[in-house]
């Protein structure tokens, strides 16, 4: 096991270039399944999930190649193979392997999904959708089994806005016999991008990015070629970086419609940001940051996935913030590591309070799930002396060449293996 060490206290400049989108990666991959033919995705992020997926589609028969952010999948051979535990279990996002396979075999047996340890993300949404389109769920023994004689459309109204069960419902829908409906869906760019990937293969695909998306059934998917879009994720975590310790940071390969909260919020502190076609600038090192509130809504609303780094970027905001997230209970879990490090924030029921500015100081910190770890990395930037990061399996998940890329703009920051007796420590913590 390694720990992440940062340095802290430098200005950083230079570029960022942004990979492909995790929480689009983890959709495209499965939908490949659905196809009677080769299919290509360029541009995916060198991540831990795309791995894993890889392994999943040639469990179940499938070939798969990944080289330098391209796979080529061939489906031809795959089967329904139950995926009850193994490396499903790691896996946030598992969940999509549920309406591919459903959508082309009509049956798949899929463990509970794993991941970042966030509070509970219930599937129910996902379960009303397969069983409006006329498959039956159990829950037997940890997993999910899903039977379906066929698949016929359906009017599926969503009761929250939910990106997982909207793809889901769209991967198990497009082979169904007539029209599928799903209103109140999510309008997140990684369903548009989902939804054009199966459009390539041959779906009828109408309304992705609205609240109300049609699909009409087709016979059979092709193979095709697409390119995923850019993270807006982990461009806005470079963003916030490059706010709190940037002199000028250029964040290239990015689509700046998809961080329009963000960009708001940084300009409301006092940030200079610019915007091209494809590139945000940053330039900070501004003294008087001004303290904003945030609260955490479904796009286009401020992201939950932004909401822990840009707490800790309000440690340097003079005043009074309040950082509010109505989409996961369990996501501030970065605050008492923060608190190590003399951030002044407390926690009253679903919202954060942070009191600047923090002369933030290094620590031993640990990651608890994957955007915990960016707060942490961003705080440890930030931070005077040396900070220490563990859990770094959370921070993999989700962020390519983090340190290549940070060091490219002047950051101290390197890996150590962990001793015996720190692993035991952090195994016991």
């Amino acid at each position: 096991m390694e720990k992440l060490k940062i340095a802290g206290s430098e200005l950083l400049k230079g570029s960022v270039n942004i990979s492909g989108a995790k929480n689009s990666a983890v959709a495209l991959i499965p939908a490949t399944i659905l196809a009677n033919s080769q299919v290509t995705i360029e541009g995916l992020p060198d991540i831990s999930d795309v791995h894993i997926l890889k392994d999943l589609l040639e469990e179940i028969g499938g070939k798969a190649a990944l080289e330098n952010g391209e796979i080529i999948v061939n489906p031809e051979e795959m089967i329904s193979m139950p995926l009850p535990s193994g490396k499903v279990k790691k896996l946030r996002a598992s969940y999509y392997l549920m309406g591919a396979m459903l959508g082309r075999f009509k049956k798949a047996v899929i463990g509970l999904p794993g991941g970042c340890h966030l509070g509970p993300r219930p599937i129910d949404q996902h379960i009303k959708g397969f069983e409006a389109l006329g498959a039956q769920v159990t829950n037997e023994q940890g997993a999910i089994y899903l039977r379906a004689d066929e698949l016929k459309g359906a009017r599926i109204y969503l009761d929250v806005v939910s990106v997982g069960a909207t793809i889901n419902i769209m991967l198990a829908a497009v082979l169904a016999k007539g029209q599928t409906v799903i209103e109140n869906a999510a309008k997140e760019p990684e369903i548009v991008d989902v939804a054009t990937l199966l459009s390539s293969m041959g779906a009828r695909i109408k309304g992705a990015g609205t609240d109300v998306i049609r699909i009409d059934g087709v016979e059979e998917l092709h193979g095709c070629r697409h390119t995923i879009i850019p993270d807006r994720i982990e461009a806005g975590t470079y963003m916030i970086i490059g706010a709190a310790m940037g002199k000028e940071v250029l964040i290239d390969n990015v689509i700046p419609l998809h961080l329009e909260s963000l960009i708001a919020k940084l300009r409301e502190m006092g940030i200079h940001v610019e915007t091209s076609n494809d590139q945000i600038w940053i330039v900070g090192g501004q003294k008087d940051l001004k303290p904003v509130d945030i609260k955490t809504l479904v796009y286009p609303g401020f992201p939950t996935d932004l909401q822990q780094p840009f707490t800790s970027l309000l440690t340097k905001a003079i005043g009074t913030s309040v950082v509010t997230d109505t989409i996961y209970s369990a996501r501030f879990k970065h605050i008492d590591e923060l608190r190590r490090m003399d951030a002044s924030i407390k926690v009253e029921g679903r919202s954060a309070i942070v009191s600047g500015p923090s002369k933030l100081q290094g620590a031993k910190v640990k990651a608890s799930d994957l955007r915990a770890g960016a707060a942490l990395v961003a705080a440890g930037l930030l931070a005077d002396g040396v900070t220490e990061i563990t859990g770094l399996e959370h921070i993999e998940r989700g962020y390519s060449k983090l340190e290549e890329k940070l060091t490219n703009m002047g950051a101290t920051i390197w890996r150590e293996r962990m001793t015996d007796q720190e692993i035991e420590q952090l195994q016991n913590s």
